[in-house]
């Protein structure tokens, strides 16, 4: 019996390499009004693109083993989710009141170390004390351009 369901299972598993979900793939990132707007620095950047536009952007930059099911359904989950709580590719189509909750949310999740999540940090790393300081300022300065009062 447990021949079977290992048997079973195997065929599963090499079935999932054939039907893999659709990739988080555009042409390009298209961060730039969002760049722009919140005034992100080369420093800040260079910390959003390895910690935050994977799953946040309409393009990601996936790794080896994201072509690999079940993995591959996984990674294609937590990029769909988090572009759901924030695409910076869609920056431009948010209204002030968003883009100011939106910048919130970021310190907020920030602070509680719960972004990047736990999942993500394993294979790409986590955020330094400094690069958690750094994006947790420029959060807050970015916020002040909204002046919603």
């Amino acid at each position: 019996m447990v021949k079977k369901i290992l048997i079973f299972l195997l065929i599963v598993l090499v079935g999932m390499q054939f039907y893999r979900p659709e990739k988080n793939n555009a042409e390009y990132r298209d961060v730039a009004a969002f760049e722009k707007e919140t005034q992100t620095s080369k420093s800040i950047v260079a910390i959003l693109e390895s910690k935050c536009y994977d799953c946040h952007s309409n393009k990601t930059e996936y790794p080896w083993y994201a072509e690999v099911a079940p993995i591959s359904y996984w990674i294609a989950d937590h990029i769909e989710e988090g572009n759901e709580h924030f695409n910076v590719s869609k920056w431009n189509s948010y209204d002030a009141k968003k883009k100011d909750h939106k910048l919130d949310e970021l310190i907020e999740e920030v602070e509680e170390g719960h972004m990047p999540e736990n999942s993500y940090t394993v294979m790409h790393g986590s955020l330094s004390d400094e690069e958690k300081s750094a994006l947790i300022q420029w959060a807050k300065k970015a916020r002040t351009n909204f002046n919603l009062e």
